[in-house]
């Protein structure tokens, strides 16, 4: 049965200063520059016109810097009351596949950017636009602002000039009749891969080289994912990117900084195809800005193909990966991500974000809407030697536990108890340092919604190692509760409670604790290659930790959030956030560790 999305959202981000984005869309909005909504618009008629669009090229899966952009073009679409447009680029076959055009779908309906819903304008692609983008290279090379260059890509490289010498092209005057007649054999398959290309003709000695006859069209003999065998010349981004704005009525045409020497290309490829043209075509406004960078984290697509190539993961979707999809499968939650990106902000000046902001959004969130659960990762007997006092060696009791003290509607549920338990190893010391206020031999602590108990001693193997617990319990503290006050009026004190399961009851699963892919800030700032500081501590399996029984119907996709299953989430209490992954089959429960309960990096930066 399908769930709902999130029963607990995440609250409304707190109202800021408008970024200087929504400062443009503001302007624009007041002047009428983009004029209004038609009639035909039903709710937005005669408001101003905003349309924005997400273009990624599917060439790969989406990572969280990606997230800044879907989070910006989407949320500027809600605010006013606009359009968003999901665009696939697809302008290279021989590096795209169907497999991350459905994998990008896919992210950007989870983090609830959703092009069909109210502010949705459409799905499109670079593709269905390319008879037009043909006719437009017809009509720029008729006026004599584009031309068929024979220049292979090395030579067109070496041939870009320096600062103070302009670029050189042996065929930038190439007759205007030739240049049609071979983009036409071009078109028809009859030149190899590399042999020819299209180019604008605009200024060789410009000092923004993206303006030096920049290329248009390549030769590509490859079966495109959209349209099959149809093509063997494809746009180059920087040709289709302003045209595909034009054609979708895009308003404001956001892109990250890198972009920002590109924009004067962008505006001369729709200026000279409006040249001397009566009906003009469309002319958006591209706007820069910072895009989202974070600490131990590398967000190249080709260097995220590298690693699953490698096997360096598991694939795009491995937990570990800075990808929308493996922090899906992590277990973070879109709403965590979407306030992440509303926390950093939009700006003009390039930064480095830590991670760990990221980290906190989501602990934040999960805070707030996950269940409550006990569980025991690395466990150790312990037995409870007076439990027969109470009414029975093999009695089993049932305690009320609470489901989520974040949510008083949560209610709570019951756990069994008796007289075998296991607790967490490493809470367990026969001989003590100063500090150590776990269990211990004559040492007094709570366990979690049920007793206090003392350790009265241990059971070791031929060995000498540790393997069973001896502890009495108090049967007045049931409930945890703290006990009485003895006859001479004193209060026992303890200085620990600690989280525990029945031996007889607990289920047994795996559990994968994850780590940070990178040891360093700026993985490859040392040595050069980003691979060298790759965390070999990234992933600990855990194949036999042991659950609390209500854990027994927890599942993958029990959740559907945006379209996509998920697993359930919940706080192993002292551990971490934690969530079913997809791996899981019947009997066999596999768990993902989100994030810990605090920030353990952190912490370890502070001690130096």
């Amino acid at each position: 049965m399908t769930q709902p999305a999130n029963p607990h959202p995440h609250p409304a981000p707190v109202e800021r200063p408008p970024n200087f984005v929504e400062q443009i869309v503001d302007a624009d909005n007041a002047s009428g520059k983009w004029g209004v909504w038609g009639v035909a618009e039903k709710g937005r008629e005669n408001t101003p016109r905003v349309q924005t669009r997400f273009p990624p090229e599917p060439n790969g899966y989406l990572h969280i810097g990606h997230s800044k952009s879907i989070c910006l073009n989407h949320g500027l679409a809600k605010k006013y009351n606009g359009k968003f447009n999901l665009r696939f680029d697809d302008t290279n076959p021989s590096k795209e596949d169907q497999e991350y055009v459905d994998s990008i779908q896919a992210d950007v309906r989870w983090l609830g950017a959703d092009w069909t819903g109210p502010n949705g304008g459409g799905l499109f692609f670079a593709s269905d636009c390319f008879e037009k983008m043909y006719e437009f290279a017809i009509d720029l090379i008729k006026k004599g602002k584009a031309y068929v260059c024979d220049q292979s890509g090395d030579e067109i490289s070496k041939s870009r000039g320096t600062p103070s010498v302009p670029a050189t092209s042996p065929f930038r005057e190439r007759p205007i009749e030739e240049s049609l007649r071979l983009i036409a054999e071009m078109k028809e398959g009859k030149h190899a891969n590399g042999s020819r290309t299209v180019r604008a003709k605009i200024d060789l000695a410009s000092p923004n080289f993206n303006m030096r006859d920049p290329v248009m069209y390549r030769i590509v003999h490859a079966t495109h994912h959209n349209t099959g065998d149809k093509w063997c010349i494809y746009p180059m981004y920087d040709w289709a990117h302003g045209f595909e704005d034009s054609i979708e009525g895009i308003t404001h045409s956001i892109c990250t900084l890198e972009f920002e020497n590109h924009r004067p290309l962008y505006e001369w490829f729709i200026d000279a195809v409006n040249e001397g043209r009566a009906a003009k075509i469309h002319r958006p406004q591209q706007i820069e800005f910072a895009r989202l960078n974070l600490t131990y984290t590398v967000m190249s697509k080709r260097f995220l193909l590298k690693l699953v190539q490698e096997g360096k993961v598991s694939g795009w979707n491995d937990p570990r990966m800075p990808t929308i999809s493996g922090l899906r499968r992590r277990g973070f939650t879109p709403e965590s991500i979407v306030n992440f990106c509303d926390e950093v902000g939009v700006t003009k000046t390039e930064s480095v974000i830590d991670v760990g902001r990221l980290e906190n959004s989501c602990r934040d969130h999960l805070n707030r809407i996950t269940a409550r659960r006990m569980a025991v990762l690395r466990p150790i007997k312990v037995t409870i030697t007076n439990w027969a006092d109470g009414g029975g060696a093999d009695r089993v009791e049932m305690l009320d536990a609470v489901n989520n003290p974040e949510d008083a509607g949560a209610g709570s549920r019951q756990i069994p108890f008796g007289k075998s338990l296991l607790i967490e190893r490493e809470d367990f010391m026969e001989t003590p340092p100063k500090g150590f206020y776990r269990l211990a031999p004559g040492v007094e602590v709570r366990l979690r919604y049920a007793y206090w108990v003392r350790c009265t001693g241990v059971v070791k193997d031929a060995a000498g190692n540790v393997t069973e617990v001896l502890c009495t319990y108090d049967p007045t503290t049931r409930g945890g509760v703290d006990p009485a006050p003895g006859p001479d009026g004193k209060v026992r004190k303890v200085k620990a409670t600690m989280h525990w399961v029945s031996a007889e009851h607990a289920l047994t699963a795996e559990v994968r604790l994850f780590d940070r892919l990178f040891n360093a800030e700026e993985p490859g700032k040392r040595t050069g290659e980003q691979t060298d500081d790759l965390n070999p501590h990234s992933l600990e399996v855990i194949p036999g930790a042991r659950l609390e029984p209500s854990l027994a119907t927890a599942r993958f996709g029990a959740t559907v959030e945006n379209g996509s299953p998920v697993g359930e989430r919940f706080q192993f209490e002292r551990l971490g956030y934690f969530c079913v992954d997809p791996d899981s089959r019947a009997g066999k429960l596999v768990f993902n560790r989100t994030v810990t309960l605090k920030d353990a990096w952190a912490k370890a930066a502070a001690k130096g």
